[in-house]
């Protein structure tokens, strides 16, 4: 069942013996079914114009001259083998259905995709529903030919249990078909200890007879189970027997297991067909197991088996013979060509090319032989000369030079880093995330121009590390960082608002200490005369002064208001006046 193609083996039945039981009928990836004649040794017919999709299981009917086969395109199919036609078409599922087998009277078929159904094979309609399981089924096969409550009349099929197994699931489930169509659920589990491979069973004919099964795991083991079907039964089966094959440890070498491929029954329903070894050259072997033990070990020593016959004399390796004329081009640059050197017959190749005196070339020497300038692979100040800082960043980030990622990092240009951003590959987003991350953990400076990096990031390549799966765990270093970073803030803002009014208060002290005293001693003190008779000179010579001083002030008073007033009288116009008036007035 290895690659595209899986071959099914059809069921031995009576009839045409000689004509039919030589076929093998092998669905294929395109949809095309092939039956090919063993006897022959060659292909038999095709039948096409069924399937759409790959074919995902068939399965041979009593009658010696129809097939069955389903596949991906939701659909089944039942073919007349004889004219290679398609003799009925009806879809069998919502999805792709998986897997298909025969009724013991021929007259009903179950089919699989998750979810089971059992049709009847003369109307093509559901007859009863099962739930399935929650991936594809792979297997599917009935365990008992009759049922077991052997009072009521039998139908065909009400009353026989069935097998079936699924990928990615380590439990076998066993179905009973009832009259009624209430129950659709497993009426018992064997479990195993990885996904089932390859299944295959004892049917069951007596009541009391009981059910042999064997299912070989992926993990290559092979697990034997032996159990009356006899109702419901809620806790899952554990197998009787378990069965190994390891190689032996013969003095140094430690035993390594040989994987099981397949098990089948043989026809006295005891001993065991065992396939194991390699998918390319396996062997079969016929084994007799005491089931009584729980768990057997079988020793084979597969390599002396499996060694490959190998004749020394015969070679397919054909030396040409090349003629000192010809001329030899070598793929590469143009123009290059190499003389070919003819092996010398007869002479051993030589195990080292170098003598022992000889040093080896260097690589500046191997390029000049090339023609390779080497002053243009060298480029000046050691850093790549290209115009565009995407192609820095990458290569930066593939070579982790530490000289390159800072040129581009440190930039303080909006627009370069979010034509940066939206110029480089995407394969190069999760690796730039990585290197942002490990540059914030720095000192504060750094980290306030990684986080334009990070915005330009975030804000054109969401599309498409929404689409990770690991997209939490690939970050996780950075939410942990922002999640610290934020929980700082709450404080720093306090301790912000709180310096803040220290500040303003200080400051507001220092500006009323700045401001100058204002002088209290009075500019002028006047005194009753009354109050006081006996003043001293210097009080009297005062008091002279402040009135002297106070008439002065009223003459200039009263000067301003005469330029007042003659301003006012100009500007209305009113400026020629008599002299007389002026006088008067004075």
């Amino acid at each position: 069942q290895d690659g595209p193609q899986r071959k099914k083996r059809k069921s031995e039945v009576g009839g045409e013996v000689d004509k039919q039981l030589d076929i093998l009928a092998v669905g294929t990836a395109v949809g095309s079914i092939l039956l090919y004649s063993t006897v022959k040794g060659e292909l038999q017919s095709k039948l096409d114009g069924g399937h759409e999709s790959r074919v995902n299981c068939v399965r041979w009917h009593q009658e010696s001259c129809c097939l069955y086969s389903c596949s991906d395109d939701k659909h089944i199919v039942e073919w007349n083998t004889q004219t290679c036609k398609v003799k009925c078409k009806w879809k069998g599922d919502n999805s792709s259905v998986t897997c298909l087998c025969i009724s013991p009277d021929g007259k009903m078929l179950l089919s699989a995709g998750r979810t089971i159904k059992l049709w009847d094979l003369e109307t093509k309609e559901v007859y009863r529903h099962f739930t399935g399981h929650a991936t594809s089924v792979s297997s599917l096969m009935f365990t008992t030919v009759k049922p077991t409550n052997e009072s009521k009349p039998f139908d065909g099929i009400t009353g026989l249990y069935f097998l079936s197994g699924a990928i990615h699931d380590r439990l076998l489930s066993v179905w009973y078909i009832r009259s009624d169509r209430k129950e659709k659920n497993a009426v018992m589990s064997f479990t195993v200890t990885d996904e089932p491979t390859f299944v295959d069973l004892t049917v069951s004919e007596v009541k009391e007879e009981p059910v042999k099964l064997a299912v070989v795991c992926r993990d290559g083991q092979l697990h034997l189970f032996e159990h009356i079907l006899n109702g419901y039964c809620k806790k899952p089966l554990t197998s009787n027997c378990t069965v190994q094959i390891a190689t032996p440890g013969d003095g140094d070498s430690t035993p390594k297991p040989v994987p099981i491929l397949a098990a089948a029954f043989c026809t006295d329903k005891q001993s065991l067909l065992l396939v194991y070894g390699n998918t390319l050259q396996p062997i079969i072997e016929k084994v007799s197991l005491n089931t009584s033990e729980s768990h057997i070990c079988l020793v084979r020593d597969i390599q002396k088996v499996l060694s490959l016959k190998t004749d020394a004399a015969v070679t397919k390796v054909k030396t040409p013979v090349v003629n000192s004329d010809a001329k030899v081009l070598v793929p590469g640059i143009p123009g290059h060509s190499t003389a070919v050197k003819t092996p010398a017959l007869g002479k051993e190749k030589k195990k080292n090319k170098r003598k022992p005196g000889e040093t080896e070339e260097s690589i500046e020497e191997r390029l000049g032989a090339l023609d390779i300038d080497v002053s243009k692979v060298k480029t000046p100040g050691g850093l790549p000369q290209t115009d565009s800082f995407a192609v820095l960043l990458v290569q930066g980030l593939e070579s982790n030079d530490a000289e390159i990622l800072n040129k581009v990092l440190n930039t303080r240009k909006e627009n370069i880093v979010k034509n940066t951003v939206a110029r480089m590959p995407i394969h190069a987003v999760i690796p730039l995330l990585h290197e942002l991350t490990k540059r914030l953990q720095g000192n504060p400076y750094s980290a306030s121009l990684m986080v334009r990096w990070l915005k330009s990031v975030f804000t054109v390549h969401a599309s498409y590390l929404s689409t990770l799966p690991d997209l939490i765990p690939q970050l996780g270093m950075l939410y942990q960082l922002m999640e610290s970073r934020v929980k700082t803030l709450q404080k720093l803002s306090r301790l912000h608002g709180r310096l803040f009014i220290l500040v303003t208060q200080v400051a507001a002290s220092q500006t009323v200490q700045d401001v100058p005293e204002v002088n209290q001693t009075a500019k002028l003190v006047y005194e009753d005369e009354s109050s006081e008779e006996e003043g001293s000179d210097d009080e009297m010579i005062a008091d002279k002064d402040s009135d002297e001083n106070w008439d002065e002030d009223e003459e200039k008073e009263e000067q301003s208001d005469e330029q007042d007033m003659t301003v006012e009288k100009e500007i209305n116009g009113d400026s020629d006046l008599e002299p007389e008036n002026e006088s008067e007035e004075e």
